[in-house]
């Protein structure tokens, strides 16, 4: 499945490739750092430098198997949910989760004149109640 799913994004189905990929997507939508991932990969005793995890997460953002999230102040995360929707950052645990989709619906952006939209990246930062007193 790992294979065929590189191919139809036309990569090429090389060690590195599969095995990142594996990690990725075997557990469903999920969000990551390339330090995250490559910590899990070190853990697996895949030998991965994390220059190869972040020329490697570059190469499935380019082909459409992920998508980039960058997060202000923060490092880049990636999300392998890449259809419309929103983020909740949490700032004390340095979490990106999905906000429902229920909670955003009514959501309506209109483009100005001349313009149309392409894309919508809405992140809503949070901190805990402790954090703030």
């Amino acid at each position: 499945m790992i294979r065929q799913r590189l191919q139809a994004a036309r990569l090429r189905p090389s060690r590195q490739r599969i095995s990142l990929a594996g990690l990725l997507f075997v557990a469903g939508d999920r969000h990551v750092t390339a330090e995250q991932l490559h910590r899990e990969a070190q853990a697996l005793d895949m030998p991965l430098s994390l220059a190869t995890v972040y020329n490697t997460l570059r190469q499935f953002v380019a082909s459409g198997l992920i998508r980039e999230v960058a997060v202000f102040g923060s490092t880049v995360w990636y999300d392998t949910n890449t259809g419309s929707h929103c983020h909740y950052f949490d700032e004390g645990r340095q979490r990106l989760e999905d906000i429902p989709s229920d909670l955003t619906r009514d959501l309506k952006i209109a483009a100005p004149p001349g313009y149309r939209i392409v894309g919508v990246d809405v992140i809503v930062r949070l901190r805990d109640d402790e954090t703030l007193q």
